[in-house]
């Protein structure tokens, strides 16, 4: 993307987002998970995990998580220098993704990975707000150029690779496991999203955290919630464990950004 130096902004953006979310979960493995509306379950439900900690429980449900080939990632995590702080994003272990990520302030772009390219689509507030110490000139024409409009450039290419880097689910799930998870306790029962789910808190330092494991099924972790003293809830929710994703190219007008300036 020689052509279009402004653009290295955004990447560095989704590369602090993939940061954020590794923060968080990093954290999260240690602690963290709730958030939304949450239903009690009835207490007498069969306790599919009898015999097992908190901690054990959570080691159990983040190994099964990180085990799936794909999965919907959905919520939000620590803001970045551009402002995101927000995803919706459809991930697999290929390195293939899809989805949204955005701001608190709705601003947000679209990201397709396929096989063999990495698709975006970004709208003018997240363009101005990743160029706000960007030349105003320079700004001017990235939004011209690319607000509402899908850019395309080649895996194999320096930013390319970054965003590959991001949508790689291992690399995603490998904070979680790396994470410390001995706090964990039992702490009641809920349901998420539909799903009946054992509810498991903790402390980590000034940190308080949530996680929310499936009792139905696969022992999928649901939910991860943390809240940092002074700070606002991150949230973000799992689902679609192994579910096939639709990373295919979109439709109409494409700009080609490896194509040498003229």
């Amino acid at each position: 993307m020689r052509q279009y130096p402004y653009l290295r902004a955004l990447t560095i953006t989704a590369v602090c987002l993939a940061a954020a979310l590794t923060a968080c979960g990093a954290e999260s493995r240690k602690a963290g998970a709730g958030g939304e509306a949450l239903a009690e379950a009835k207490d007498k439900q069969r306790d599919t995990f009898a015999g097992l900690s908190g901690a054990e429980i959570a080691a159990k449900a983040i190994s099964t998580t990180a085990g799936a080939y794909s999965l919907r990632m959905k919520g939000t995590t620590q803001e970045t220098v551009s402002g995101l702080n927000t995803l919706d994003m459809v991930f697999t272990t290929a390195g293939t993704c899809a989805g949204t990520m955005g701001t608190s302030h709705a601003d947000s772009m679209q990201l397709i990975i396929t096989d063999d390219m990495v698709y975006r689509k970004y709208d003018e507030g997240l363009l101005r707000a990743a160029g706000a110490e960007e030349r105003a000139s320079d700004v001017e024409a990235a939004v011209d150029l690319l607000a509402g409009r899908w850019a395309q450039t080649s895996r194999m290419s320096e930013e390319g690779r970054a965003y590959v880097k991001f949508c790689d689910l291992d690399l995603q799930m490998s904070a979680y496991e790396d994470a410390d998870t001995s706090t964990a306790r039992r702490d009641g029962r809920a349901i998420v999203d539909g799903t009946p789910a054992i509810k498991l808190s903790g402390i980590d330092g000034k940190d308080k955290f949530t996680l929310y494991v499936a009792t139905e099924g696969k022992p999928y972790l649901l939910k991860v919630v943390q809240k940092s003293v002074g700070g606002k809830p991150e949230a973000l929710t799992f689902s679609d464990f192994d579910e096939p994703v639709k990373a295919k190219p979109p439709t109409g007008e494409i700009i080609n950004l490896d194509r040498p300036p003229r």
